[in-house]
């Protein structure tokens, strides 16, 4: 167990956040996290609720001085995106995240880290532990399945909280404070396949590695590379050309996370063995040149791999194919009033193939409720064409922006005054429990913002340590400015 992270400033945030990275917690197996949040709350002899769906609220009084001061909402989500690299044996759901420390970041060995949101989790713990920092009264919230489908969120009583200003500790740019996020939904795709018998082919395995995946919100702008897309384009041209066959496609796996990996078994004829290798070497080059920039760890491999005896029909292959090629990825429409802000947008996130069937998960975002249905219906569109069943989520709602917001003033004269320059006020792409939190509490006054944190849901995953401490000092300097009720 790598502790290296504790010698770290501050030690109350490191400490705390170590011992979160210690504790399992995927999504919707939040068990293990949950019931560590209710024993350090009884262990401080704090009031500590369990709700119904598995959120945990923690209140703590104000310090002396601070007890009549208006109540802050400190809230972050417990879970974490578990996605790890091919070659590393890991359970999520048992074994402790690898932390160690890489220049001016820490990072995980091999998975992700989970400063998403594990960082803005230990921020509470360590406000609520603490008898030397000088605070308001403060309602620490965690939500349980952020990542997988803001099920805490949706399930929050709207008579939970007491406060009426809330901190969400879940953003990943130091010095930008969010006052808005989109909407999102997801649109899921399942086709019927048959297969059929085969007989003197040989199997190969073909595999894209080493892409940045990353957060299908936050960075989908940034021109990554889609596993999938990339994998399919190999798959069309050998279909083509080599009268290749299909037997199985695998690629990405979480719904808001773009592909980093894929790989598809194939079969052709062993006289065809070396075309197929320059046709996948090619691509290599292809994807290399066309992405070599943004991805320049990207890998395409081909071996052969143990025989198999069935393939997928060829008409249902094609229809695969077709699919993934049409499905459209990546950033539909920018904002006509924001510069630079992505407004709309779709994620091919994962191709997998079960028995009879393969499944097609895709998440769509937009700022702009109306923008958010015509994304939906276009990918929709696109998986009805190939006869495949659609189902599109209940989705989320978007935050709208208030530029005259208290909190916002008094967070942004903090941070002048702190840091000596103005932060960056933005609404951003990825979503937010702040939109489902205002539907439940109207009038709630939030904020969101963090510490830098690179390659979110993905293994790159890594927490700037500088800007921990500067995450810190700005949450302690806004909790003493906080007015009286």
């Amino acid at each position: 167990m790598n502790k290296d992270i504790l010698n770290l400033e501050p030690r109350e945030l490191w400490k705390y956040f170590h011992e979160v990275t210690q504790v399992p917690r995927p999504s919707k197996k939040e068990e293990k996290i949950r019931q560590y949040l209710v024993d350090f709350g009884h262990r401080h002899q704090l009031e500590t609720i369990e709700d119904k769906v598995g959120n945990v609220l923690i209140r703590k009084p104000g310090t002396v001085g601070m007890e009549n001061h208006k109540t802050v909402i400190l809230q972050s989500h417990m879970d974490m995106v578990c996605e790890k690299n091919s070659d590393i044996d890991f359970d999520f759901n048992t074994d402790p995240i690898q932390t160690h420390i890489e220049g001016d970041w820490v990072k995980a060995s091999g998975t992700t880290l989970g400063a998403d949101d594990g960082i803005g989790v230990a921020a509470a713990l360590a406000i609520l532990a603490s008898d030397n920092i000088v605070h308001p009264p403060i309602e620490a919230l965690f939500t349980m399945d952020e990542e997988t489908g803001l099920t805490g969120a949706f399930g929050l009583s709207n008579k939970l909280l007491q406060g009426k200003i809330l901190l969400n500790l879940d953003s990943e740019d130091e010095g930008e404070i969010f006052i808005g996020c989109a909407g999102g939904r997801d649109t899921t795709a399942e086709l019927a396949i048959s297969y059929q018998n085969t007989s003197g082919k040989k199997a190969y395995r073909i595999d894209i590695k080493g892409l940045n995946g990353g957060h299908s919100g936050d960075d989908i702008h940034k021109g990554y590379a889609n596993a999938n897309k990339l994998l399919n384009r190999i798959l069309w041209d050998a279909m083509a050309k080599l009268d290749i066959d299909i037997n199985y496609f695998d690629g990405g796996n979480l719904r808001n996370a773009i592909a980093r990996e894929a790989y598809a078994i194939v079969l052709s004829d062993e006289f065809k063995e070396d075309q197929l290798n320059s046709l996948v070497a090619n691509y290599e080059t292809i994807f290399k040149n066309e992405y070599h920039k943004t991805e320049p760890n990207l890998k395409v491999e081909i071996n052969p791999t143990e025989s198999k005896d069935k393939h997928i029909v060829k008409e249902d292959a094609e229809k695969i194919i077709e699919a993934i090629y049409a499905c459209p990825h990546g950033v539909l429409a920018w904002s006509q009033d924001i510069p630079n802000f992505v407004e709309t947008s779709t994620n091919l996130a994962s191709v997998k193939t079960k028995t009879g069937r393969v499944i097609f998960t895709t998440s769509q975002r937009s700022s702009v409720a109306s923008a958010l249905d015509d994304a939906c219906n276009m990918v929709a569109a696109n998986f009805k064409m190939i006869d495949a069943s659609v189902k599109h989520s209940d989705g989320y709602p978007g935050w709208a922006p208030n530029p005259e917001s208290e909190i916002l003033e008094i967070s942004k004269k903090s941070y002048e005054e702190l840091f000596h320059k103005e932060p960056k006020v933005l609404a951003i792409h990825a979503g937010l429990e702040c939109g489902l939190i205002g539907e439940k509490y109207p009038g709630m006054d939030m904020i969101s913002f963090g510490p830098t944190i690179k390659g979110a849901h993905s293994p790159d995953e890594r927490l700037e340590i500088k800007t921990a401490q500067m995450f810190w000092d700005y949450l302690l300097d806004i909790l003493k400015r906080i007015p009286k009720e």
